[in-house]
């Protein structure tokens, strides 16, 4: 049996947390480079948890590791690629599942649409993001997702985008905005 090959793409975003940086368009701009036979390695000063359910969301599965107080390594591969974690140089047992966020409603079998409120001010990057884009998922077509966050979305904006769904923005006054997402 031949064993597969991979890639390892490596990124480092601990010099960006210690000076208080958000790094997380660094690595979202990394992960859309990836190809499908890339192994993503990412090393931070904590447990990206947000980060992980983002990206189970956009079909990767992961693996976590905490080399030292500061220094965490998460690896992360195509769902359909999840052997590669047991081939690869680490010890922890695979994460998947783990980090998902718990359920925020259950859905009955009746067909009316539901409003999906959230409210995403003083939440920390990428936490608005991955509470939006969890609540599409569970949602159903009809549905809308209404969020007010600190400021305009522009990275939700993007990937509301390239998901095909539409939405609203309505800037407030006191620089907050709120966001309305049809799900169809």
């Amino acid at each position: 049996m031949k064993q597969e090959q991979f890639n390892i793409v490596e990124l480092d975003v601990r010099a960006h947390l210690r000076n208080k940086s958000d790094p997380f368009h660094i690595i979202m701009d990394a992960v859309k480079k990836l190809d499908k036979d890339d192994m993503f390695i990412l090393h931070a000063t904590i447990k990206p948890a947000p980060l992980i359910t983002l990206l189970k969301m956009k079909g990767f599965v992961s693996k976590t590791e905490r080399k030292a107080e500061n220094h965490w390594v998460v690896t992360l591969v195509r769902k359909e690629n999840r052997q590669w974690l047991n081939e690869a140089d680490h010890s922890m047992a695979m994460n998947i599942d783990t980090e998902k966020a718990p359920r925020q409603e259950s859905w009955d079998t009746e067909t009316i649409p539901h409003i999906i409120e959230l409210d995403n001010r003083g939440l920390e990057p990428p936490q608005p993001m991955v509470r939006t884009l969890s609540a599409l998922e569970r949602s159903r077509p009809g549905d809308e997702i209404w969020i007010h966050n600190d400021r305009v979305p522009v990275f939700l904006m993007e990937e509301l985008t390239n998901l095909g769904y539409s939405y609203t923005v309505e800037e407030q006054a006191d620089g907050t905005a709120k966001v309305k997402i049809m799900k169809w």
